[in-house]
């Protein structure tokens, strides 16, 4: 009988270790979850309106693209233009749109003879934003998040 209160108070104290908790501060908890966050990926792209009725993440991206390409495109092709060369580019647009939806030009990469001959392509590239209709910021778990990306627009004036 004695083996048994033994066992049973050897188990008792082994057990205790079971009902300690550890602490952990808000700060801590923060800290974790921001290790775990996937910054790289939003949960829904940034969009216009009309992109919003698709269901696909990535239908939904190339529909927010293809209207962004199209308006800017749009835009250029009502404004007069005049070279003394053929300009055939492919311009790398760097854009940012803030959580409240506004859109920046962040950079435009262009070939030399393209900056040469229309030097002010930026600055039109700039007014064609301001044109645009309402823009949905993207989401991240559920809140509205800046976001960068890159595309690209061709150029061609004869």
């Amino acid at each position: 009988m004695k083996q048994f209160y033994v066992i049973l108070l050897v188990l008792i104290v082994n057990s205790c270790d079971y009902f300690n908790v550890k602490k952990t501060t808000s700060e801590a908890i923060l800290k974790e979850e921001l290790q775990a966050f996937d910054w790289d990926n939003v949960d829904t792209y940034p969009s216009f309106a009309p992109c919003d009725s698709l269901q696909l993440k990535q239908e939904k991206k190339a529909c927010f693209e293809r209207t962004l390409n199209n308006k800017i495109s749009i835009f250029l092709k009502k404004q007069i233009i005049v070279v003394t060369q053929d300009v055939n580019d492919t311009l790398m647009l760097k854009f940012s749109v803030s959580n409240t939806g506004k859109i920046v030009l962040l950079d435009t990469q262009m070939d030399a003879l393209t900056r040469t001959e229309i030097p002010d392509l930026e600055h039109l590239i700039l007014k064609s934003l301001n044109a645009l209709p309402k823009i949905n910021p993207a989401i991240k778990r559920s809140q509205p998040v800046t976001t960068e990306f890159e595309m690209p627009l061709i150029v061609k004036v004869n």
